[in-house]
C-alpha cells in the first residue's frame, strides 16, 4: 500500500469528491453542507485532496466569508483513517486559504461525529452547537513580513513527533511552552514566562529540531537566523542583526532561532576580535527582546563553553537547558521513522537500538537511509523486489551493515566534555 501524499484538487477529482460525500452521508457522520454546495465550493473556492495509489482517500473543501473562513466538507475514507492524514489535509487547506486574510478557520459538524479528528489538529469546541475554530497563527497583515524574514509557520504534532527524550521534554514543557501557552496560570503561581533560553549540546543531538517543536506547540511562527548570513558588503554583521530583529519586532508572535549562536557571542578579548561588535550588539538586542511579550528567544551552541561569559549570567537567558544523545526509546522512534511500515514487524529494532547506542539522530538517519539505498541498489541488481507484488528485501542485518559503516559524530570526550557541562554551566 502506498504513502498518501497532499494536493490541489483538480477538475477531475470532483467524482472521487462526491463519492467521498455520499460515504459521509450513510455513517453517523452526515455532512453538514448540501452535495451542491460542497461540489460548487470544489470549483469556485478553496479545496484539496489525499491520494494514494492515484486513488482520492480524504478531501477538504474550505469557503471564505470576509476575515472567515468555513470548512464545508471534511471527509476521510475509512481504510485511510489510521493513517493520521487529517492533520496534514488541514494544514494543507489552511495554508490555501490564508493569503485571503482569514483570521479563523472554523467547521460545523453534526452530533455524532468524531470530533477528535479536529480537536487533534488544533480545534477548538464552542458551545452546544458543536462549533470548532483554530486561530490562524499569523494574520494577512504578517504574512508578507513573514516572507521577507525567511520565517514560516511549521507543521503542527511536532512535539508529538519527538519521542523520547521524555526528560527534555519535561523541561521544554514546564519551563517554556505551559508559561507561554497559558499566562494566566502562570500568573497565578507568580511564573514568570520566559523570553530567551540556551539550549546547549554536542552537535547533531537535536536542539533545532526541538526549538522547531516548541514553535509547533505554541503554533507561533518560527523565524531562524543564520550567524552566517549577516553583514553584505555595505552593511556591518551588527547592523545588520538590529535591523532583522527591529523586523521581528513587529510580528505579533513568534519564535526567533539563533543556531550555532557561538559565532556571534564568543568570548571577548583584548584587542578587540572582528567579532566583539555584533557581540556586544546581540547583548543589547537580548535585553530589548526580554521586554517583548509573546515573542521567545531560542538560541543553541555546540560549543557553550566557548560563549561570552555576559551570556549566561541571570538576566539574559532564562534557562540553559542540555540536549544531550538520544536515549534507547528515542533511538526507537528514529528508526521505525525510516523503516518502511511493511517491513516493520521482521526487523529486530532491539538490536539496532542497543548497537546505535552513542548515535545522534542524525546519524541514525544516515544509517537508516544508507541501508535503504543499499538495498535498492541490490534491487536494481538482481531484479529481485522490484516488481510490486513481491516484498522488499531489506532486513536488519541491512541496517547493522550500515551501522558498522557509520561513523559517530559525537566523540566520548565530547560526550563526557557535556556532562561536565551540565554540572558546571546548566541552568534548569
Amino acid at each position: 500500500m502506498g504513502r498518501i501524499h497532499i494536493r490541489e484538487f483538480h477538475d477531475d477529482d470532483l467524482d472521487a469528491v462526491v463519492r467521498l460525500w455520499w460515504e459521509a452521508r450513510s455513517s453517523s457522520e452526515q455532512p453538514v453542507y448540501s452535495l451542491a454546495e460542497v461540489t460548487a465550493s470544489c470549483r469556485e473556492d478553496h479545496a484539496v485532496v489525499a491520494v494514494r495509489d492515484e486513488v482520492i482517500v480524504a478531501a477538504a473543501v474550505g469557503r471564505a466569508a470576509h476575515a472567515q473562513g468555513w470548512v464545508v466538507f471534511f471527509g476521510i475514507a475509512e481504510d485511510a483513517r489510521s493513517e493520521n492524514v487529517s492533520g496534514a489535509l488541514l494544514d494543507a487547506l489552511e495554508r490555501k486559504m490564508a493569503p485571503i486574510g482569514l483570521s479563523t478557520l472554523s467547521v460545523l459538524m453534526p452530533e455524532g461525529s468524531r470530533l477528535d479528528l479536529l480537536t487533534s489538529n488544533g480545534f477548538q469546541l464552542r458551545h452546544s452547537l458543536r462549533y470548532l475554530e483554530r486561530q490562524m497563527p499569523v494574520q494577512r497583515r504578517e504574512l508578507d513580513l513573514l516572507k521577507d524574514l525567511g520565517g514560516r509557520i511549521l507543521p503542527r504534532h511536532l512535539w508529538e513527533n519527538v519521542a523520547g527524550m521524555r526528560r527534555e521534554k519535561r523541561l521544554l514543557e514546564e519551563r517554556l511552552v505551559a508559561p507561554l501557552a497559558q499566562p494566566d496560570l502562570a500568573d497565578r503561581y507568580g511564573v514568570v514566562p520566559p523570553r530567551a533560553v540556551m539550549l546547549f549540546g554536542p552537535p547533531g543531538t537535536g536542539k533545532t529540531t526541538f526549538a522547531k517543536a516548541v514553535a509547533s506547540r505554541l503554533d507561533w511562527p518560527f523565524v531562524e537566523v543564520f550567524p552566517s548570513r549577516l553583514g553584505d558588503g555595505k552593511n556591518s554583521m551588527a547592523s545588520s542583526l538590529r535591523s532583522v530583529f527591529e523586523r521581528i519586532d513587529e510580528l505579533e508572535h513568534g519564535v526567533v532561532f539563533i543556531d550555532e549562536v557561538e559565532e556571534i557571542a564568543s568570548r571577548r578579548s583584548d584587542p578587540p576580535t572582528p567579532t566583539q561588535g555584533v557581540t556586544n550588539e546581540l547583548l543589547k538586542i537580548v535585553a530589548d527582546f526580554r521586554a517583548r511579550e509573546g515573542m521567545l528567544l531560542i538560541c543553541a551552541t555546540n560549543f557553550v563553553r566557548g560563549l561570552d561569559a555576559a551570556f549566561l549570567r541571570h538576566g539574559r537567558f532564562d534557562y540553559v537547558l542540555p540536549i544531550g544523545l538520544p536515549d534507547a526509546e528515542a533511538r526507537e522512534a528514529i528508526w521505525r521513522r525510516y523503516v518502511p511500515a511493511e517491513l516493520a514487524a521482521e526487523v529486530a529494532f532491539d538490536r539496532l537500538v542497543l548497537e546505535s547506542d552513542g548515535l545522534t539522530p542524525a546519524d541514525i538517519e544516515y544509517a537508516a537511509r544508507r541501508a535503504s539505498q543499499e538495498a535498492l541498489a541490490r534491487a536494481l541488481a538482481t531484479g529481485v523486489g522490484r516488481r510490486p507484488e513481491e516484498r522488499a528485501e531489506l532486513t536488519t542485518s541491512d541496517y547493522l551493515s550500515a551501522l558498522s559503516a557509520t561513523r559517530a559524530t559525537v566523540s566520548e570526550e565530547q560526550q563526557a566534555a557535556f556532562l561536565e557541562d551540565i554540572d558546571d554551566i546548566a541552568r534548569l
